[in-house]
């Protein structure tokens, strides 16, 4: 029999696993291309790659981009409890298997998940210590250019994304981070301060400036850049981007 999946959340406490980073962001946000450049930049990062039942685009290939499965295979596998999280999106399946956070935690390494919103709210309920990082476009009119330019929609599927894009925006607050994709060097630079300064209430500054080359003196930057990506922070520079989005701001 499968382990239960509530037994296997258990079984991974915060202090036993490696960092877990969700990172989530509306569809044409440069999420991707952030992630690529903080694994060339950060050592000891894995990535989970999901299960999707959607056919594989372009030059996608099974098993680097995703796996590719049948709706029969996926239900089977969330039968058997092989997902930490799983959900709908346009009428295809995406799911997170356990077995990459197992396998992560078991290397040393931390695991990052590409991740929806709905997704990573499921897994914050699954599993303590998690990490999250929300990348917000600058406004709606530069996401729905991103989104035409790399032409792999209709523009119905593109309206659709948008109006997705809000909802997803809206959920900004439910993250510990919110990284603002306006400049690509600086946002590469503030998502890597986010990134090693987790790593750092973990194992320690020594360490981790020795795993990634740094010398002392870089800590303090590194903890400024990740202080201005608090949720609580960002509400100043956020409030036009929600704006654009016709989200109202929550004042507090």
């Amino acid at each position: 029999m499968p382990e239960p999946m509530h037994k296997r959340a258990a079984s991974i406490t915060p202090e036993a696993a490696s960092c877990l980073f969700l990172i989530s962001a509306p569809s044409g946000s440069g999420k991707s291309t952030l992630v690529g450049e903080l694994f060339r930049l950060v050592p000891g990062l894995e990535f989970s790659i999901s299960y999707t039942t959607r056919p594989s685009r372009g030059s996608e290939e099974h098993g680097r981009e995703y796996f590719f499965i049948s709706r029969e295979e996926f239900k089977r596998m969330l039968a058997d409890g092989d997902f930490l999280e799983y959900a709908e999106v346009f009428g295809n399946y995406y799911g997170t298997a356990w077995s990459f956070l197992e396998d992560a935690r078991r290397r040393g390494a931390d695991l990052v998940l590409d991740i929806d919103v709905q997704g990573a709210a499921q897994v914050r309920q699954r599993h303590a210590g998690t990490v999250s990082i929300f990348i917000a476009p600058p406004d709606r009119d530069t996401l729905a250019w991103r989104l035409r330019n790399r032409g792999l929609d209709t523009p119905e599927v593109i309206e659709h994304r948008l109006r997705d894009a809000s909802r997803e925006i809206a959920a900004y607050n439910e993250y510990q981070y919110v990284l603002i994709n306006d400049e690509l060097p600086r946002s590469v630079e503030r998502l890597q301060a986010i990134v090693l300064v987790e790593r750092a209430r973990r194992r320690g500054w020594p360490k981790v400036l020795q795993e990634s080359r740094m010398p002392a003196a870089e800590r303090f930057r590194l903890e400024r850049l990740a202080e201005e990506c608090l949720q609580f922070r960002v509400a100043e520079r956020l409030a036009p981007v929600l704006h654009s989005f016709g989200i109202a701001t929550v004042r507090v």
